[in-house]
């Protein structure tokens, strides 16, 4: 859903990255620099118990994963590597937010709160890890499997929302609920990926199919001739 917002971020993020290309700063390193913040965010505020201001900094982190982007395409040095890195650390980033989620809860909560809202924000980040690798293995088998209900950026911000708001009296049901659905949507969005990449698949395998048997059909009919003109 977020992800549609991206273009409008990217321009956003535009003078900012000219000025860091001014500054001899590289994509490199803002992408290095930035997961490095956000984990330490995530592990040092949210189980601490400051969901609001550690929401609200991951948030602001989140919103500038576009910047080393931005900045590779100014500097001429946007490839497979760039890509590679920032994918990678995303999931790290990804998982130290949950992990703080699912510390907040062990450390904050009690009795069935607490069981359901770990067990939530696990499945919550197990899946969300899937979701793109479901996506990278589907381009290694040159398949496309861009669908799904939620982005990386909808699942931080249905996560961290509600979390921030029980600093100020939200219902922690709320949140539980967020996060349920939450975990839901992206298995579902895992599915979704699947069943797309089977159908591209399947008919391409089809379609080699087909065409291997098109080949041989065509090399038995010569053959064919050739034994009815000896006889």
């Amino acid at each position: 859903m977020l992800d549609h917002l991206q273009k409008y971020f990217r321009a956003f993020m535009t003078p900012i990255a000219r000025v860091l290309h001014r500054w001899g700063v590289g994509p490199d390193a803002i992408t290095i620099g930035g997961t490095i913040v956000a984990v330490a965010l995530a592990m040092g505020l949210l189980p601490t118990g400051h969901v609001m201001l550690g929401g609200v900094l991951i948030g602001v982190f989140a919103l500038f994963d576009s910047l080393d982007g931005t900045l590779a395409r100014l500097s001429g040095r946007t490839g497979p590597w760039g890509a590679f890195l920032d994918a990678t650390l995303d999931r790290i980033t990804d998982g130290a937010v949950f992990a703080g989620i699912a510390a907040w809860f062990m450390l904050h909560q009690e009795g069935a709160w607490q069981i359901w809202g770990m067990i939530a924000t696990l499945w919550c980040m197990a899946l969300g890890a899937v979701v793109p690798y479901a996506h990278a293995r589907a381009e290694a088998v040159g398949a496309s499997a861009r669908v799904g209900l939620t982005g990386r950026a909808d699942r931080l911000v249905i996560a961290l929302t509600p979390l921030g708001f029980t600093q100020f009296g939200l219902p922690v049901l709320v949140l539980l609920i967020c996060l349920t659905l939450l975990a839901l949507t992206t298995f579902i969005t895992v599915w979704m990926r699947i069943a797309v990449v089977r159908k591209q698949l399947g008919s391409d395998e089809a379609r080699n199919a087909a065409q291997a048997e098109a080949e041989a059909l065509a090399l038995v009919g010569p053959v064919d001739e050739m034994e009815r003109g000896d006889g």
